[in-house]
């Protein structure tokens, strides 16, 4: 699990075994079974079901007074389908931050408290199981007979946005995403960026091409220099990206995680300790089901699912929204050298780019606590304006 994760694939450990699989998904793509093997819909016929339907469910107020504590935990009808997100806080009148985990179906909502729990003090913190992932998935098995398309997984965040600022009366909330949730959020942020007083991306996603290219090149050069055979032939026989096989991007992933380890300062064990409402043995095939099935939509098969088509750069460079990015130096996944090429174009309200030492791809204490410190000195300033 991963990003806000901050990971484009599952490495944190399982909500519901506690103990995830050691070598991730270059060895689950092994055993991706019959069921994933799925019977993909149009991008058009999912625009032409949102619009004969609601996007999201009439909330009802949450907040009756300023000083009202938050603490809901419910699925929420979203563009058609039942969603899981967690609001948390001290005070209503307190701002609200959307967090987009990545993956995508790595949702941070079992660790939250652990990880967040101390925002709730100054923030409303607010964690979404996206569609294909966690108890959203879980909830709506079929999901896996469909495609996963980034013009829906837009649709359903800004519907998510929407229905908490009604929910929390606010006229904007602050949006942060790391890894899989970087590049949702940017595409949030460039369709509706009414909605949103601050971006916050973390492992920041560019492109497929660049991004990819740059992590084989880079952990295959530190392969090269630890003097590592194994690594350095599994890296040689895969290749330099574009790939064919979704099992090709699970070897370079793997070897990104064993490197970055010797690197970077890890997380405490006790982040991944997941909530008791997580704890669910009996569904954890349907838990990792989903895992498989959005990470194939995530490659795709052929090079051809949602990564694929992911160019920020040709997109152009201009933001609407105040654009904060917070990068780890010894990330091998979203490498630093392309995510500063990128910020340094963008023309933005506000912008500014935080380097981490001994911080890799996944979070730690390191980047949490640079990102609350962006929160407190940048973006408070700004709504306050």
């Amino acid at each position: 699990m991963n990003s806000q994760n901050y990971s484009l694939v599952s490495t944190l450990p399982s909500p519901i075994s506690r103990v995830k699989k050691a070598n991730g998904y270059a060895s689950m793509l092994f055993g991706i079974t019959v069921m994933i093997f799925v019977s993909l819909l149009t991008a058009s016929a999912h625009a032409k079901n949102s619009a004969t339907q609601p996007a999201f469910e009439s909330p009802t107020s949450l907040c009756e007074r300023p000083t009202q504590k938050i603490n809901q935990e419910k699925f929420v009808l979203i563009n058609g389908i039942e969603q899981w997100i967690t609001m948390k806080g001290d005070r209503c009148d307190n701002p609200v931050i959307l967090f987009l985990h990545g993956g995508p179906a790595n949702p941070m909502s079992p660790y939250a408290d652990a990880i967040y729990g101390a925002w709730q003090k100054d923030f409303t913190v607010v964690h979404w199981d996206q569609r294909g992932g966690g108890k959203t998935f879980i909830r709506h098995p079929k999901t896996a007979n469909e495609a996963l398309t980034m013009e829906l997984m837009v649709q359903d965040g800004v519907a998510v946005a929407q229905y908490l600022r009604q929910v929390l009366a606010k006229d904007k909330v602050i949006l942060m995403g790391g890894s899989w949730g970087s590049a949702l959020g940017l595409h949030m942020v460039k369709a509706r960026a009414d909605l949103f007083f601050a971006y916050i991306g973390t492992a920041q996603i560019v492109s497929q091409k660049e991004n990819q290219l740059a992590s084989y090149r880079k952990t295959l050069g530190l392969a090269r220099a630890a003097n590592d055979s194994n690594m350095i032939k599994s890296l040689e026989e895969i290749g330099s990206p574009p790939w064919l096989s979704p099992r090709n991007f699970g070897i370079l992933r793997r070897a990104t995680k064993v490197l970055e380890a010797k690197a970077t300062i890890a997380a405490p064990k006790h982040w991944w300790n997941p909530a008791a409402s997580y704890q669910m043995d009996a569904l954890e095939a349907q838990y990792e089901a989903g895992e498989e099935y959005s990470f194939i939509q995530f490659v795709g098969y052929k090079n051809d699912g949602m990564y694929s088509k992911i160019d920020f750069p040709a997109m152009g460079f201009s933001f609407k929204t105040p654009i904060f990015l917070v990068q780890g130096e010894e990330d091998l996944v979203t490498v630093p050298e392309v995510s500063k090429v990128y910020f340094d174009q963008i023309q933005a309200p506000e912008k500014a780019y935080v380097l981490l030492a001994k911080t890799g791809h996944n979070p730690n204490q390191i980047s949490i606590d640079a990102e609350f410190k962006l929160l407190k000195e940048r973006v408070l300033p700004l709504m306050r304006k």
